[in-house]
């Protein structure tokens, strides 16, 4: 047998067994990818977004498959929070790993009743903000302000007494500012990035791809890893908070880009439509790394991305 290795990280107040988490809407609540993968390799699962009340989600289609990415316009279909917690949240609990609860609400009141719904439940580990789906009318009305989001957060932290992420939206101008607002509202941690607005289309039909009222869904995949990488960076230049990174991740070479770059931990998203054991596959990687020498500690790792050669320091 191997001889075991330590991957573990802490997110704010979360720790980890490793920094690998399945992002929202990628694994539905988890319970469904527990039946296939075994989640006890990954670190956790982070929920498809939970509303106050069901939402039946967007016309179809609501997929359409990209040059290295993939467009959703899902529009955060889920059975709301009483049928949630009467159904899921018992069987949540029986995951072997960590358990965030996404959740999204259309006003302040909608964020603060799901955040204080789930904020005292044992089967949930931590509760992450989404302010950033770009696939409903009212998913960026927070994201994108952030005085707006600076009070959003304040209002869920008095809410509940465990960790706290806020998922910020990369369709802004400068990202930091939100992840600024995050910090000063009292988060614990920031996820980024949520997915890039984007379009296909089918010019013989004159039809947008995807069934959305504005045919626009959120880019995802191997596409926006480099711009997701760039967001990352300069959060981690701007907050003290901890950050898990979201964006095209596909290997252990993309986690340990996103560690070097701030990170300290990362969501795997589009991959796992291609692979649902992607996240266990990753995991496996980094330890055969750690074993060999060739992964170093994830503390001298994060944040090393030294200065490009001939750059003078700002």
């Amino acid at each position: 047998m191997s001889a075991a290795v330590d991957l573990s990280v802490v997110v704010g107040r979360l720790a980890l067994r490793n920094p690998i988490l399945a992002a929202s809407g990628t694994y539905g609540s988890g319970v469904e990818a527990a039946a296939s993968v075994d989640l006890s390799r990954i670190g956790g699962v982070v929920t498809k977004s939970v509303t106050t009340k069901p939402r039946p989600g967007n016309p179809p289609p609501r997929i359409w498959e990209t040059s290295s990415g993939m467009l959703n316009s899902i529009g955060l279909m889920n059975p709301g929070l009483d049928a949630f917690r009467r159904d899921v949240l018992p069987r949540l609990a029986e995951l072997p790993c960590a358990r965030v609860v996404n959740v999204a609400g259309e006003n302040e009141d909608d964020f603060e009743a799901l955040t204080r719904a789930f904020g005292d439940h044992p089967a949930v580990d931590a509760i992450e903000l989404n302010v950033s789906c770009p696939n409903v009318a009212h998913g960026l009305d927070y994201g994108v302000r952030d005085d707006l989001l600076e009070a959003l957060v304040a209002r869920c932290r008095k809410a509940t007494a465990k960790p706290l992420f806020v998922k910020v939206t990369p369709n802004v101008a400068d990202v930091t500012r939100q992840a600024l607002a995050a910090e000063r509202g009292g988060a614990d941690a920031v996820s980024a990035v949520n997915t890039f607005v984007g379009m296909a289309v089918d010019w013989r039909r004159r039809e947008p791809r995807l069934g959305s009222a504005t045919g626009a869904g959120g880019l995802s995949g191997p596409a926006v890893k480099p711009l997701a990488l760039f967001a990352v960076h300069r959060i981690a230049k701007a907050v003290r908070l901890p950050i898990l990174a979201i964006g095209g991740v596909q290997d252990a070479d993309d986690v340990c880009d996103f560690i070097a770059t701030g990170a300290t931990a990362v969501q795997v998203g589009t991959q796992n439509f291609v692979d649902p054991a992607a996240g266990v596959r990753i995991v496996e990687t980094l330890e055969a790394w750690a074993r060999t020498g060739a992964l170093p500690p994830f503390d001298a790792l994060r944040g090393a991305l030294r200065t490009p050669r001939g750059a003078r320091p700002s």
